[in-house]
Formats: C-alpha cells, structure tokens, sequence
C-alpha cells in the first residue's frame, strides 16, 4: 500500500465564512472533487464552506492564483470572503504590505491590507436584472439578479430573521429562470439608509452560511440602484460581522466595486489524504 499524502493547511475565516487553504506553489498536490468534499466535510473532515489553493500565475496578468472549490468539490470562479483570507495568507507567508493581485476563473483580484481588515478590488458587475418574477411553491417572489463574480438571485424581506433561507433558498438556486448553473441566493432587509442585513443561500455549499463577499456586494449593488443609496454601504451579515461595500455610478453602470472585512487566522495544522 502506497503512503499516503500528509496536507499542511490553515483555516481561515471572513466574517464567518469559513476556508482551509494550503501552499501548492509548487504543484504537488492534484485534488479530486472527492478529496475537496471530504477536506470540508464538518464531521468527517477539516470542515469549511470551501478550498483554495495557492498557486502561480501562469498567465503573467498577477501576482498569484488560486484554485477554488466549494465545499461539495464544485469548482467556483469567485467567492469574496475568500478573496480576503486568501490575501491575508499570502501576506503572512510573503511578508506583502501594498497591493498585491491574484488570478482567479472570475479575473484578476487586487487585495490591499489594513491590519486585519482586507479590502478587494472585485471585476465589473455583470447581467443586471431587476424585478424578475418567478413561481415558487409560495407563490410569486420578486427577484433581482447580478454577477459579482458568481451569480446572485436578491430578493428583499421585510424581516430577515423569518426570511425562508432554507425553503426558498434552493427552489430559486435551482429555478429554470437560472439554468443551467444556477444561482446563489440572497435575502435582504433594509435597516436604514445605507445600511442593509444579508442571508444568503450558497451555491456549491448547498445550504446557508455565515456570511458570503459577492452575496454581500450583489444585495448592496442591487439596494443602491433600488433605493438610492450612496458609496459606501454598510452590508450585516449572518455571522454578525458587518462588512463594508463601495462603488462608483456612472451612466447607469457600477465600477470601482469593493468588499472591506475581517480576515482571521483560526489554526494550521496536517491532515492524511
């Protein structure tokens, strides 16, 4: 019986969202979907919402790269907690304090550090649609959808605490009006102005999380051209934790987008293959 691979790892955590990263600059380390699911698996595993890798970039447009899957071995182009806890773990290993980029499936991401909290440069929004009715089994839902780097379904409640997350949550990710992919699905109460609360529905983890970055940039896009609301927005999340969203408006288009959060360390240690 061959040996087998002993992983070092680091969990990490943005505002709840949770990650096990490792080094694999030097492309040792080939993943199986089934190898990712079990590494995330929260009984059977190390347990996270999701995977990354920390790899190099071939292209030459960045610094870095990473590979990311969700936490069911689904490859995912872009997840903005990640963004951040991916940086703080290049920073820590590199020693990095400016600006540094990475390559992701989604484009390139520019990170800058303010002590714990990470900012990220996310890519221009794409496909805004607004006030999309679908049929759910409780009747019509008024949808709003953007891609922040990964598809997002909003739709506004007047109180998020009894918002249907885990009823509502997978009919409108696996709804025919997002197929075939699918989408991640946000429900989103107005607390004042500039200032919103954010349960999300994850695609890939098939359930809800604590917090979700392009779930937190896609409700703040979407509540600034419905209501209003200014640069920046002010976004709670599930996990308690509240991150901050900027952006600039301009004939009608978002640019300059980005996500500020905590990033935190919670343990390293090695895990068998």
């Amino acid at each position: 019986m061959s040996p087998r691979m002993r992983l070092n790892f680091w969990k990490m955590n943005g505002a709840g969202n949770d990650f096990v990263l490792a080094d694999n600059r030097q492309q040792n380390l080939c993943l199986t979907p089934e190898q990712v699911a079990r590494l995330c698996h929260r009984q059977r595993g190390i347990g996270a919402d999701g995977l990354i890798l920390w790899v190099p970039c071939r292209s030459g447009r960045a610094d870095w790269a990473w590979q990311f899957w969700n936490s069911d071995g689904s490859v995912a182009e872009m997840c903005g907690n990640g963004a951040r806890c991916f940086a703080r773990f290049v920073q820590r290993h590199t020693g990095a304090q400016g600006a540094i980029t990475f390559e992701t499936l989604a484009g390139v991401i520019t990170a800058r550090f303010r002590g714990e909290q990470v900012t990220i440069g996310l890519t221009a929004p794409q496909g805004l649609q607004l006030h999309q009715a679908l049929e759910t089994s409780v009747g019509k839902v008024v949808c709003h959808s953007v891609n922040t780097g990964v598809p997002h379904a909003v739709i506004f409640v007047p109180d998020a605490d009894r918002a249907r997350v885990s009823e509502l949550g997978p009919q409108i990710r696996h709804h025919a009006a997002y197929a075939p992919k699918g989408t991640n699905v946000n429900f989103v109460q107005t607390l004042g102005p500039g200032s919103i609360r954010v349960r999300t529905y994850e695609r890939g983890v098939e359930g809800e999380t604590l917090a979700c970055g392009t779930g937190v940039t896609a409700s703040a896009l979407i509540a600034a051209r419905l209501h209003h609301f200014s640069s920046p927005i002010q976004v709670r999340v599930q996990g308690g934790d509240v991150l901050e969203v900027g952006f600039r408006e301009e004939n009608g288009q978002f640019t300059d987008v980005t996500l500020t959060g905590p990033a935190d360390f919670v343990f390293e240690g090695t895990i068998e293959l």
